[in-house]
């Protein structure tokens, strides 16, 4: 194995267990949770551009989209001047519930660094953000 895949199945196996705790005390799912911050930043959208934002198959989203409106967390309004477009919006208790599923995953991690990390640990992550917003860029470009 070369050292850029051991640093690369290293830097996987070390973030998977993150990623998994910050999503435990969450009441959706990653793909949920997508869908929802999708339409906070970006507004009403359809369930192909939603599909096609998520990266998942559009009858994913459609099932997703089904789940949230049983929740109320998201409406459904038909376009008016293509009928057969339908519009997904946040309502606004999917806003709340949003904003709580994200407080839940960042209060964990945020008492995990100020309870375990040092100054110096904290710096150093500090310096490796640029690197992991790169990572981001590139996967919300596939």
């Amino acid at each position: 194995m070369t050292d850029q895949k051991k640093i690369t199945r290293s830097f996987f196996e070390t973030l998977h267990p993150v990623l998994n705790r910050l999503n435990m005390e969450r009441t959706l799912s990653p793909g949920k949770l997508g869908v929802l911050r999708n339409l906070s930043e970006h507004g009403r959208a359809t369930t192909s551009e939603l599909a096609v934002a998520g990266q998942v198959s559009p009858q994913g989203i459609s099932l997703a989209v089904r789940e949230l409106e049983r929740m109320q967390l998201v409406t459904r309004t038909p376009d008016n001047l293509d009928r057969r477009r339908v519009w997904i919006q946040l309502t606004d208790q999917g806003s709340q519930k949003l904003s709580e599923e994200v407080s839940v995953g960042f209060g964990w991690l945020d008492r995990a660094v100020t309870d375990r990390l040092t100054p110096e640990d904290c710096k150093a992550l500090e310096a490796v953000i640029p690197v992991l917003r790169k990572l981001a860029l590139e996967a919300k470009s596939d």
